[in-house]
């Protein structure tokens, strides 16, 4: 069987060898061997476990969720609901992560225009009321019994 050591797993799915060793702790991924000298040795299934777990994470997906899709993906009996239930909560998490930027960026967009009206004055006014609402937001919660 032909092997690969931490480094070349790591560098067959462009990732730092760090990287193969955090998902190794968190039982993600695991060697399928040690050599004499105790290095970590991989089969080639490792590189498509590693490519998944990328995937996976790319689209959104926890590394607890991942820990889950792996063993559905191991399971012959899966159910596909289950994945589906995974697949709409991740989608329930981004829209409303969706949401929040859009009010982030419809805020910031409204700064940008106030600050643009004091160029006048060479000061930016924005500056000065976000200042102020952060202390009231901190008085406000050291207040808070």
């Amino acid at each position: 069987m032909n092997t690969l050591t931490i480094g070349q797993l790591a560098q067959a799915v462009g990732v730092p060898t760090s990287t193969v060793r955090y998902y190794e702790r968190r039982d993600l991924l695991q060697p399928g061997a040690r050599s004499t000298g105790n290095y970590r040795l991989y089969d080639h299934a490792a590189i498509d476990r590693l490519r998944f777990i990328k995937a996976a994470q790319t689209v959104g997906f926890t590394l607890n969720d991942i820990s889950e899709l792996l063993v559905l993906k191991e399971d012959r009996n899966v159910e596909r609901d289950e994945v589906q239930a995974l697949i709409n909560l991740r989608l329930c998490e981004i829209a409303d992560k969706i949401k929040q930027l859009q009010m982030a960026q419809g805020l910031l967009v409204d700064l940008l225009g106030e600050c643009k009206c004091d160029q006048s004055t060479g000061r930016c006014g924005v500056l000065a009321g976000l200042e102020a609402s952060m202390c009231a937001k901190y008085e406000k919660v050291a207040k808070t019994p």
